[in-house]
């Protein structure tokens, strides 16, 4: 298990039954940022990831 696996778990827990717009997802990722700005590489990295998501399917 992943370290990260820990805040996942919890956040699954806390916030599972919850459905969020991508609009409010952004938002919380750029206030995370604006905190902690030693994390903009890792949150760009998986914003694009996210975005991109669906590339991967129409590739293979």
């Amino acid at each position: 298990m992943y370290f990260t696996d820990r805040g996942i778990e919890e956040l699954q827990s806390r916030r599972g039954g919850e459905s969020i717009a991508i609009e409010v997802l952004a938002e919380r990722l750029r206030e995370f940022v604006d905190m902690n700005p030693e994390f903009e590489t890792p949150i760009e990295r998986f914003a694009t990831w996210l975005a991109r998501i669906d590339d991967d399917d129409e590739e293979s």
